[in-house]
């Protein structure tokens, strides 16, 4: 070696780890980045995802979540890098080498690994998408919605992540250029990082603004709504806040700290806490990333068994195996031709039963969002046309003595009136839709009978008052239900072949979404808002495949069968279970990755102690249990903190939606905990992986 250049060479090649370990860190955060914004920005999620919905929404929330994490987690990755960089700058520098003659072989180092690891990283997000979702196709269920189709738009998300890394990092390597103490540059890679040592209360407090956070971020956007009529900015989302913050208080208690207290055995444990306390800073940012990241993973795994849940119980047995309605004007399948259907597939019907309803208009409050985001509410005599039957007929069907009084009406919702908040409960008027002639209403309660519980609802009205209002009504506003059951075993083929046959049976005009009617157009006319979007949708709603989620879930008409809900189920919600299976995947990938990172780093950055200790006389047993005290600090909080806040917060979005617990959200509940202790034990696995990697780079 003749040059600073040669030596400098030489230097960077004997550092290859450090630049590894800062490669791998940018590589799996851009990865993880691209591959959930691909997938979140694709097609294939976009179609499904309603617009301004609340799956939308959570799955934004915890891209957030992802893009905080990666990002805490690269910075570190730099610091980390940079810090025992220093060792070889100093050298440099103490060899008489200028910081303007270090810059650009620095920076480029820096450019070079910061760029080739963003490349590869966000490149390889597309085939861990990929693999993933062919996995979910091959594995758990294959539609014509399971079709995955990319917008290169994604790329936007990870390209510019990938640049504010890049910057950080070159930052940063100028930030250790321009030191002029040289031995302080040298001694950098020993200096610890402790944190400032609060007081005990930080712990308690936390959990109180964790609490709080979550309290407010609930309630604040529903408050602004109301305060202002106008639908909540993006700001509105810092009501938050207080969780983060509140979080990390909880983690700088238990880095500072710990929960276990030390007065009566003040030396117990000193080694690993003085390890965890003396790098304070890194490990807080790292815990703290770790608890996000599990949080958001079980809350992926939350919505799953909250979609789930309700499906058990929905699949009950029911005193009627199939319904379907139509609308008069329909040339559909009557008994006869449904047991011929049955007779193909070894199947023959009993309790047949026919049932007529109408369509009535009733008056009510309607709500836009207006272009500039503030909400018009406009009260229509004419707002939206509901399905209505007579008591007699719902008493027939039911087998219930329903009495609805005169001048009222009653809702059928579900035995445990569960999502009542989508079902007619007001109106003061009723309007036939040929004659206009009308007569005055109130909501009088709610009826139960599970089969007739639909998003739209059913009205239940007086028969006097039924027979006045439906007067002169036309076969567009006529209806029948037919319910039957079959003898001997249900079969699916029978089920799938007749859905197939009234939705081929059913004409054009009759391909709505339930909340379409014949008012929505002249209504959004009358408030001045364009009718185009709803327009649009329609559209895409009557070229829409049957099996589709859009379709099934959505179809104004759509049947109900039992064995082909309980069959389908997987088919029908795929989108939503794979895309926050993916999320659950990702966040847990990102979770794993950063704790076992960070339990390496304390324990090798400690080396040398565990070797004075070994000298001391320090037997393997002890060093290996130093170790594993060490690595249970790291993954146990973020652990407990992630799984417990978010089973809170699961627990109360289930109770506040109607102030109590129904038998359904149970089922979801033990769901929800079975997946948390599977997600606990897999977490408990990688921490025994940890151990013994540890132990291998340590001789122990």
């Amino acid at each position: 070696m003749k040059t600073i250049k040669d030596l400098e060479r030489k230097l960077q090649k004997t550092d290859y780890k450090q630049a590894r370990l800062y490669l791998f860190c940018n590589f799996i955060a851009l990865m993880l980045i691209s591959a959930y914004s691909t997938l979140m920005l694709s097609p294939t999620i976009q179609l499904v995802f309603p617009e301004g919905g609340d799956s939308r929404k959570q799955m934004i929330a915890i891209f957030v979540l992802t893009l905080f994490g990666c990002g805490v987690f690269t910075i570190y990755a730099a610091s980390l890098f940079f810090r025992k960089k220093s060792k070889q700058l100093g050298v440099l520098m103490a060899l008489g080498a200028s910081r303007k003659r270090l810059a650009p072989g620095l920076f480029k180092e820096v450019l070079f690994l910061s760029s080739v690891a963003s490349i590869a990283g966000i490149l390889a997000g597309f085939p861990l998408v990929w693999i993933l979702w062919s996995g979910f196709r091959l594995l758990i269920v294959d539609n014509s919605d399971m079709v995955l189709n990319l917008n290169l738009s994604c790329l936007f998300i990870p390209v510019l992540f990938a640049l504010l890394v890049i910057i950080f990092s070159l930052a940063l390597a100028n930030r250790y250029l321009v030191r002029t103490d040289i031995l302080e540059v040298i001694r950098e890679e020993h200096k610890n990082e402790p944190v400032k040592a609060p007081g005990k209360w930080c712990g308690p407090v936390g959990f109180l603004l964790i609490f709080a956070g979550f309290l407010l971020g609930y309630y604040v956007p529903g408050l602004y709504m109301e305060t202002f009529s106008a639908m909540p900015p993006a700001w509105v989302n810092l009501s938050y806040s207080p969780v983060f913050i509140g979080l990390y208080f909880v983690v700088l208690h238990t880095v500072v700290h710990g929960w276990i207290p030390h007065r009566k055995a003040p030396y117990k444990n000193i080694i690993s806490r003085s390890m965890m306390k003396f790098q304070g800073k890194q490990t807080v940012n790292n815990l703290l990333v770790g608890t996000v990241l599990i949080a958001g993973a079980c809350f992926a795994s939350g919505y799953i068994f909250s979609i789930m849940g309700p499906q058990l119980t929905t699949n009950a047995p029911k005193p009627y195996a199939y319904l379907f309605p139509y609308r008069a004007d329909q040339d559909m399948p009557d008994k006869e031709e449904v047991a011929e259907i049955a007779a193909e597939h070894n199947v023959s019907l009993k309790d047949w039963t026919e049932a007529d309803y109408v369509s009535l208009a009733f008056d009510g409050e309607i709500q836009y969002i207006m272009p500039d985001e503030h909400l018009k509410t406009v009260y229509e005599e004419l707002s939206t046309l509901e399905t209505c039957m007579s008591e007699s007929t719902f008493n027939r069907i039911t087998g219930q003595k329903a009495d609805v009084l005169s001048g009222t009406f009653m809702t059928i919702s579900d035995a445990e009136e569960v999502a009542t908040y989508h079902l007619r409960t007001y109106g003061s008027l009723i309007t036939n839709p040929v004659t206009k002639e009308s007569i005055s209403t109130e909501f009088a309660g709610f009826l139960h009978y599970d089969l007739l519980f639909k998003k739209n609802g059913y009205m239940v009205l007086d028969d006097s008052d039924y027979e006045k209002i439906s007067r002169e009504l036309t076969k567009e506003y006529r209806g029948k239900l037919s319910l039957f059951n079959v003898n001997g075993e249900d079969n699916y083929d029978f089920a799938y072949d007749l859905f197939h046959t009234l939705v081929s049976k059913t004409d054009d005009s009759c391909y709505m979404p339930f909340y379409v009617d014949i008012y929505t157009k002249a209504n959004h006319e009358k408030a001045g808002i364009s009718y185009d979007d709803f327009t649009s949708e329609i559209n895409h709603f009557q070229k829409s495949d049957p099996d589709s989620t859009t379709f099934r879930t959505e179809w104004a008409y759509m049947p109900v069968f039992q064995i082909l809900n309980s069959h389908d189920f997987l088919m029908t919600y795929s989108v939503y279970i794979m895309m926050f299976l993916f999320i659950f995947i990702i966040c847990l990938i990102a979770a794993c990755i950063i704790l076992h990172t960070r339990c390496q780093t304390i324990a090798l950055n400690n080396r040398y102690l565990f070797e004075d200790l070994k000298r001391l006389g320090a037997s393997p047993e002890f060093l290996t249990r130093e170790v594993k005290k060490q690595c249970t600090n790291v993954f146990l909080m973020p652990s407990v903190v992630g799984i417990t806040a978010m089973g809170f917060v699961f627990f109360m979005i289930l109770f506040i939606n109607d102030n109590r617990i129904s038998h359904s959200e149970v089922t979801s509940i033990l769901l929800s905990i079975v997946s948390f202790a599977v997600l606990g034990i897999f977490l408990y696995g990688v921490y025994r992986i940890t151990v013994r990697e540890i132990k291998r780079q340590l001789s122990l």
